[in-house]
């Protein structure tokens, strides 16, 4: 690249923040344009109400933000965040039965959405080369169908419009992003859609934790009963607070309110969650949101595709949250990103080629999500080939051969492990050693309670008889 390089960022959560320290190691500066007035602490912003429930950050992720934002990790840490090792530190009711607590290098971030956006801010501000222009919106595209060259923009505090030019623009909008729209304005045609939607809300509740360390605990639906999904975990964040967040799928859904919200948990197949959150003291209310559906752009089956123009985070492919996989995905997609920038700079198809690599991170993610949701009664499907789902039907008993291996096996559930964590690909479970194992048979029996330490089981003790 030649003179001085400036990108463009529109969005300023996980997946902007992400993508906005990658380029600024190729590019001269960055400008990380959000709609949102940022506060200037971990709290809630109108733009994110999905940051009032629980978010897992997974290692696969984490471990990428660490490289892009050195020492956000040790900051998280710091503020009050949980290094929760997989399967070590949780408690998981899996559709297959409870988890063994088999050590493995695998881990998830707890904490919570606020201070991990406010964390990234800060690591983020130490560039010189970025910069955070917030109560901003992006309201179109400059240039043609060959290159993007900037942005029109509107402030909203006086409404004036201006435009900024930019050698790159990465649309980090999230689930609102216009880009499919813009795009169409240029001359180009409409990015075929996919959605699967199992209609699945959330509700979310944050309670006083009752033991100073205690398991990130979880009961997860059973696809195969036929039934709606119900699932609820319960999450150790900063500040010596649990956050518990419930969810089920269409037919299922939490009601709303407090009181509905506590029958909801009790409901779920374990009454584990429901005997701690029975015997502490709620600090909020009960939130609620219904914005979940899988959805999946596929700007890279466009014939053409701009130069200076790249999509990712949930702009690019949105998933059902409870699979914690969003935050991760946008990570390696601001990699991916990243290194396609650094080797070909901005120009001459390199924004093409980058959108190929981000769509490549996000298969996995988007098959693991998918391929249970699809199976809940009345999930809305809307994709290209039909025989799709034909195929997730054959490829369903060998997930759940793997699935209830998993849970009883240390091998193969230290590669479900890393499938899930996003740091293995989904083929890994194919390696002849994990195929081996399931030949084998799992090594250990089915547990029929929670695996709970002497110190939780005095804290469930302790919390039951309340």
């Amino acid at each position: 690249m030649t003179g001085r390089t400036h990108a463009v960022v529109l969005g300023g959560s996980v997946a902007g923040l992400l993508a906005a320290a990658a380029v600024a190691r190729h590019v001269d500066t960055v400008t990380v344009v959000e709609r949102d007035v940022l506060p200037a602490g971990p709290e809630h912003r109108r733009g994110l109400p999905q940051a009032h429930h629980a978010h897992l950050l997974w290692s696969g992720g984490a471990r990428v933000i660490d490289v892009l934002l050195p020492g956000t990790l040790a900051g998280l840490r710091a503020a009050g965040a949980h290094r929760i090792g997989v399967h070590q530190d949780m408690v998981s009711l899996t559709s297959h039965g409870w988890q063994h607590r088999f050590p493995t290098e695998h881990f998830l971030i707890a904490c919570s959405r606020t201070l991990l956006d406010r964390t990234l801010r800060d690591r983020l501000g130490g560039s010189a080369a970025v910069t955070i222009q917030d109560g901003t919106a992006a309201t179109g595209l400059l240039g043609d169908a060959g290159r993007v060259r900037g942005v029109r923009l509107r402030t909203a505090a006086d409404g004036a419009v201006t435009e900024m030019e930019a050698d790159l623009v990465v649309d980090a909008a999230g689930r609102g992003s216009a880009t499919r729209r813009w795009l169409v304005g240029l001359g180009l045609p409409e990015a075929p859609e996919e959605v699967v939607d199992s209609g699945i809300a959330y509700a979310t509740r944050v309670y006083r934790a009752v033991a100073e360390t205690f398991p990130v605990v979880s009961h997860y639906a059973d696809h195969r009963t036929g039934g709606p999904g119900h699932n609820a975990v319960l999450l150790p964040v900063e500040g010596g607070r649990w956050m518990v967040t419930v969810s089920g799928t269409r037919g299922g859904e939490p009601p709303a309110g407090e009181e509905g919200f506590a029958a909801f948990v009790r409901a779920a197949r374990d009454p584990l969650i429901g005997e701690l959150v029975a015997a502490t003291e709620p600090l909020t209310e009960a939130r609620g949101t219904r914005s979940t559906a899988n959805r999946r752009i596929r700007y890279e089956k466009l014939n053409r595709w701009p130069d200076g123009l790249v999509v990712l985070g949930d702009a690019l492919a949105a998933f059902n949250p409870v699979y914690g996989h969003g935050m991760s995905a946008a990570a390696l997609c601001a990699a991916a990103l990243g290194a396609e920038v650094g080797r070909s700079g901005t120009g001459d198809g390199a924004a093409r080629r980058a959108q190929k690599a981000m769509a490549a991170v996000v298969d996995d993610p988007w098959s693991l999500a998918v391929s249970q949701d699809v199976f809940y009664p009345g999930c809305r499907v809307d994709v290209a080939d039909a025989r799709w789902i034909q195929t997730l039907r054959r490829q369903r008993a060998f997930a759940d051969l793997v699935t209830e291996t998993a849970v009883r096996d240390p091998l193969v559930g230290a590669a479900v492990a890393g499938v899930s964590t996003l740091s293995a690909p989904l083929n890994s479970l194919e390696h002849p050693d994990v195929i081996a194992a399931l030949r084998r048979g799992a090594a250990r029996p089915a547990l029929a309670r929670p695996q709970l330490t002497p110190a939780e089981l005095a804290v469930r003790g302790t919390s039951a008889a309340r």
